[in-house]
């Protein structure tokens, strides 16, 4: 078998990279025994298929992988071989350990990356909200291990501003790969859960379309369609009955004052939620609270 395996703290190839805990390169002749059994990573791993076929396990579930295939696992899930073997082919992955990556979709690269926070918090969702950890025929991902397979061991002039601006193309094509998958597009009702418990949960972000249709991968048009027909608004319409509702929750059951809850509701002050309140329920905020 030919490798080649960095290791955080065991070469001198990383050490600019702190993020990088691991980078392997396998080219697999025979069928490797006892070297893939399922188990957990501290950091989130992307690997390319070059040559082969592989059967694993991923977060309990089976898969097949061919090559051009990407597999994604994040940090809580499992990986490896049901058989703990690794069988003939040819395999490249990265693993990094990001400054927070959380189930609920909460990412934050760290200082390596370039790409704007706001950003990083929509790929994120984007990414936990995929349910399938395989990125089938990412033809991209090939390009992109090769050059940091170059830089990495080159170390020519500027190579740490090229790998990582290398992570980050990574990420952003991983992305825009996910939105455009048939899978995630036809599973929008699941997804649209999803999307509605994220902002229930971010209610007093000031959402913009954009970014709401950036959390489930699709442009604002065609967002905009399919939220009109699951739920006969449109996007903006749909956050507001979110906010009224919560609101009124609130109002029940608590004796925050007014300008709390509107803000805390994604209300801009208490004079347009109060307003906003009145045009939905046929009450102002003050005296709906009365009639409880």
């Amino acid at each position: 078998m030919n490798r080649l395996i960095l290791q955080q703290g065991t070469t001198d190839l990383l050490q600019d990279f702190p993020h990088i805990t691991e980078w392997a390169k396998l080219k697999v002749q025979h069928v490797q025994l006892n070297s893939f059994e399922v188990s957990s990573k501290t950091g989130i791993r992307v690997g390319l298929i070059s040559e082969g076929k592989y059967d694993w396990n991923i977060n309990g579930q089976g898969y097949t992988l061919y090559p051009g295939d990407v597999f994604l696992v994040f940090p809580w899930q499992k990986m490896g071989s049901p058989k703990g073997i690794l069988e003939i082919g040819a395999l490249t992955w990265i693993e990094l350990q990001l400054s927070n990556f959380e189930a609920s979709g909460a990412l934050q690269l760290g200082n390596w990356s370039n790409i704007p926070e706001s950003d990083q918090r929509v790929m994120g969702k984007i990414i936990t909200m995929n349910q399938n950890p395989i990125l089938a025929k990412f033809t991209v991902a090939a390009g992109i291990f090769q050059e940091i397979e170059h830089e990495l061991l080159q170390q020519e002039m500027g190579y740490r501003t090229r790998i990582n601006h290398l992570l980050d193309e990574l990420f952003i094509s991983m992305v825009r790969h996910l939105s455009k998958t048939e899978n995630f597009r036809r599973d929008f009702p699941q997804i649209f859960l999803k999307l509605e418990q994220t902002l229930r949960e971010n209610l007093n972000h000031a959402w913009t379309v954009e970014e709401m249709a950036g959390l489930v991968g699709l442009g604002i048009s065609a967002f905009t369609e399919k939220v009109k027909g699951f739920t006969g608004f449109s996007p903006l319409h749909y956050l507001i009955n979110l906010r009224i509702a919560e609101a009124i929750k609130l109002l029940r059951q608590t004796n925050r004052s007014l300008t709390d809850i509107a803000l805390s509701t994604g209300f801009y002050s208490s004079q347009h939620f109060s307003s906003t309140f009145k045009k939905l329920t046929g009450y102002t905020p003050r005296d709906y609270r009365k009639t409880q």
